[in-house]
């Protein structure tokens, strides 16, 4: 794994870091290698309960697209014909969605600052986003001359409402945090000098929760989303079942009885 990218787990905790600071961690192929092995490590291992997101520096979560590289790759598309330069949203940009959101485990994004283009896509695939007060958003898409990818087409009406995304897609701007928290991209607003302690307080919290539980809410939300009531409910008795028979579902129940804190194991 290169270094733009640290991965870490620590007690159930897995944590990825964007590490270009001096780049605004802009996405270079190297970088997006980097996170897709992560990201897919971390939602595999059996070991890991929860996925924390983060990113180098106090300018930037992530820019997106690094523009200097995609240039020369385009130019180098021209000589040759090939056409890979875009081959990036099938080999990194969907990989890395699927894996944050299919995770079966919660995902926490820590927003520091700039999150445009990809990496606004990045933090709406997470399940929780916590973002500083002096962090802005932008699709930046429409801005290049290109669609969304990165899930933007899917997460952002989702969150916004389909309204709300077509104008920031097609207008895409700088949405400051308070405005980000209004429109509940961002779910939790915190300063800037607090992110990182609140981002690892919130992650290691769902670390140590009922793991099982937590993917079923995953999957019934989602499920639910493009569903019929009927098909839902259908769902909800099936997932139900599953976490009722989980370990942490007694261990729940007993502590509930004995009036003390639960100590999930996560099955």
């Amino acid at each position: 794994m290169a270094d733009t990218v640290l991965y870490e787990v620590s007690d159930g905790l897995a944590t990825i870091t964007l590490n270009r600071p001096e780049a605004m961690n802009a996405l270079n192929v190297a970088t997006k290698v980097a996170l897709r092995d992560a990201v897919e490590s971390a939602a595999d291992d059996g070991a890991v309960r929860a996925i924390l997101l983060t990113a180098a520096g106090d300018r930037a979560f992530c820019v997106g697209q690094d523009l200097k590289e995609h240039i020369g790759l385009l130019a180098a598309d021209r000589e040759t014909g090939s056409g890979q330069t875009m081959s990036t949203v099938r080999e990194h940009y969907n990989p890395i969605v699927r894996a944050l959101a299919g995770a079966a485990k919660p995902v926490v994004a820590a927003v520091n600052g700039v999150a445009a283009g990809a990496g606004f896509g990045f933090a709406l695939a997470a399940d929780y986003r916590i973002v500083a007060d002096t962090a802005t958003f932008n699709t930046s898409f429409a801005g290049v001359a290109l669609t969304a990818d990165s899930g933007m087409s899917w997460t952002l009406p989702r969150v916004v409402g389909p309204g709300r995304a077509a104008d920031l897609m097609l207008f895409p701007r700088t949405i400051g945090a308070q405005d980000a928290y209004e429109l509940g991209i961002a779910n939790r607003l915190v300063p800037a000098a607090e992110l990182r302690a609140e981002a690892e307080k919130v992650a290691r919290s769902l670390a140590e929760g009922p793991t099982v539980a937590y993917a079923a809410l995953k999957e019934a939300m989602a499920y639910g989303l493009n569903h019929s009531l009927e098909e839902t409910l259908e769902k909800e008795d099936e997932l139900q079942t599953r976490a009722g028979q989980s370990e942490d579902h007694s261990i729940a129940v007993q502590a509930f009885v004995n009036k003390e804190k639960p100590k999930y194991l996560g099955r």
